[in-house]
């Protein structure tokens, strides 16, 4: 087992040395002004032999850069004027073509070849997707009194010793995703970048270097460049939200709301926790929401009590404040929504919202709809001379998964569903037998989840859509059931040419199908061969009943027992 385990590390360290084998390393050296030392550091760098390019930025030099650098060996391309050292770095990035980007100072004066190797090591090792050096010198005054305190409160998890290091590889698919700085903030912001997208950043030491000592003007310059990108990188990660009191405030009584309305809906809707919980969230959510809201209001107050731009406050305020607004208006509109709902009966609490109910659903046979917004519907009584209609809104139909003109028979009593009268899209309307027999009342309110329900294990009559003009009409009997099983696709073929389908829940027994209102056949259904073609013959017509694979339904064929399964009619009686 052993061996195998070293078998496979020494297959995986193999792979990697032939994959660092293929990367290329471009060298980027950003100048200005540097022709007595840019020399020398191209000499440092050319002596490794892996090296695919040297590109020099001359950024608008006044002194003999691009001569030295050329002469030196390296690629050379010049800006007109001078535009900072990141813009240097972007331009050289552009114009290179490694698979791995070291960017060097050009004002190094003791750079050698192994300083260079020990910064890409790293990443042709895979040790790491960038590296940033640290080295002994004798100034450093921007990293310290300024970099280092703003990534301690915004960063507090980079620790590097020397970030601000000018001297550092990445992996080029990581700079294509980055922002590049125009100026002296471009090395901070790709460390900062780094570590905001999971890189893996090693810092290496490569001792002492000798760096040409900038005046005090030249410093201010990179300090205010340096805190410009660290304040942009802490606003746009998120940095900055995370330290203000009054945001730290708001984001808590959001919290709070969040909890009131986790604990309400936890309270009524959700089953599996106790109610006693949900009450506890909701409590503990509603002394937190208040112990923010008057911390709030009294930050707001002060705030708006100091000298200054008050429009500029108003406009933070909005900003800031708006959540909390939103937040409260619709725990508001649900609370009042919830009361509004709430019924109290013979010692019971029990909430009904009038809110219209969200269906998804996949079926086939309802327009191809995914969503629709339905019920509740309210109970009303038939109209005059109408006992064996039943008026229904559309909604309900789609819910029941029938068209109007189909039947449904209550208590041996055959009721045909019609639509519902002009503005009452909501209104059941129902004979008064029918209202006894499935135990209603007028004015009852009958939620859409509820439907299925309410007429369940009633047998009913439909017409089944029909394919390619055909000229048969058919009718299925099926049992109406509240919930979705396993069922089974039925197939109607005309002379070979399917004409309809459907889908229903078979059980083992006899299937009559009728042929022009006449018993023609009787199918046995067994579960133990679920699949099967029946064929039916009458004169010049081969009618074929296809049982084919599993599906889902919630409806379930009638057997013999309780009606006919199929009754199939030829729309011309001679044919």
């Amino acid at each position: 087992m052993i061996r195998i385990i070293l078998l496979l590390f020494s297959i995986i360290s193999s792979i990697k040395t032939i994959n660092s084998k293929n990367m290329t390393v471009s060298i980027i050296i950003p100048a200005f002004n540097e022709d007595k030392t840019v020399g020398n550091v191209i000499k440092a760098v050319k002596s490794l032999n892996y090296i695919y390019e040297i590109i020099v930025v001359d950024d608008g030099s006044q002194d003999n850069t691009a001569q030295v650098a050329e002469k030196a060996g390296a690629k050379v391309i010049q800006h007109l004027k001078n535009r900072g050292k990141g813009s240097a770095i972007k331009t050289g990035f552009i114009n290179s073509k490694g698979d791995i980007v070291v960017f060097l100072d050009a004002d190094i004066q003791n750079l050698t070849s192994k300083k260079v190797d020990n910064i890409i090591k790293p990443i042709i090792n895979g040790e790491a997707d960038l590296t940033k050096t640290k080295f002994k010198r004798e100034a450093g005054r921007v990293t310290e009194l300024t970099a280092k305190p703003l990534l301690k409160f915004f960063f507090p998890e980079i620790k590097f010793d020397q970030p601000l290091s000018g001297q550092f590889a990445a992996k080029r698919s990581f700079l294509n995703r980055i922002k590049l700085e125009d100026d002296y903030g471009v090395d901070v912001g790709i460390v900062l970048d780094a570590d905001a997208r999971g890189m893996k950043i090693k810092e290496v030491d490569i001792g002492k270097i000798d760096h040409m000592l900038s005046s005090l003007n030249d410093l201010n310059i990179v300090a205010t460049e340096v805190v410009r990108t660290i304040v942009d990188r802490a606003t746009e990660y998120g940095r900055v939200t995370m330290i203000d009191s009054l945001g730290k405030s708001i984001r808590m009584e959001i919290l709070g709301l969040s909890l009131v309305f986790l604990g309400v809906f936890s309270t009524f809707f959700i089953r599996p926790i106790p109610i006693q919980v949900g009450l506890g969230i909701s409590i503990f959510g509603t002394v937190i929401a208040l112990f923010y809201i008057v911390k709030i209001l009294r930050m707001s107050i002060n705030m708006m009590r100091k000298p200054g731009a008050r429009l500029q406050t108003l406009k933070s305020f909005f900003y800031m404040h708006s959540p909390i607004v939103i937040s409260g208006i619709i725990l508001l509109a649900m609370i009042s929504t919830l009361v509004g709902a709430v019924h109290y009966e013979n010692g019971k609490i029990s909430i009904e919202p009038n809110s219209r109910n969200i269906i998804i659903f996949t079926s086939h046979n309802v327009n191809n709809q995914t969503i629709a917004v339905r019920g509740p519907y309210t109970v009303d009584s038939g109209l005059d001379n109408e006992t064996s209609i039943l008026r229904m809104p559309q909604d309900a139909m789609n819910t029941l998964e029938f068209n109007y003109g189909d039947s449904i028979y209550i208590n041996g009593q055959e009721y045909i569903l019609n639509q519902t009268l002009p503005g009452e899209d909501n209104v059941m309307r129902l004979p008064s037998d029918v209202m006894i027999s499935l135990g209603l009342n007028i004015g009852d309110v009958i939620m859409d989840s509820s439907v299925r329900n309410v007429f369940t294990n009633l047998y009913a009559e439909r017409y089944l859509p029909m394919q390619n003009n055909s000229n048969l009409t058919i009718k299925e009997g099926i049992i109406i059931k509240p919930g979705s099983a396993n069922a089974n696709t039925v197939n109607v073929f005309l002379n070979n040419q399917e004409v309809s389908s459907t889908v229903g829940v078979f059980n083992n027994g006899t299937y009559n199908v009728y042929l022009n209102g006449v018993l023609y056949t009787s199918i046995y259904y067994n579960d133990q061969h679920p699949q099967g073609n029946y064929t039916l013959y009458d004169g010049q017509n081969i009618i074929t009943i296809e049982i084919d694979g599993q599906n889902q339904s919630n409806v379930a064929f009638a057997s013999s027992d309780n009606g006919w399964f199929l009754n199939l009619t030829y729309n011309d009686e001679n044919q």
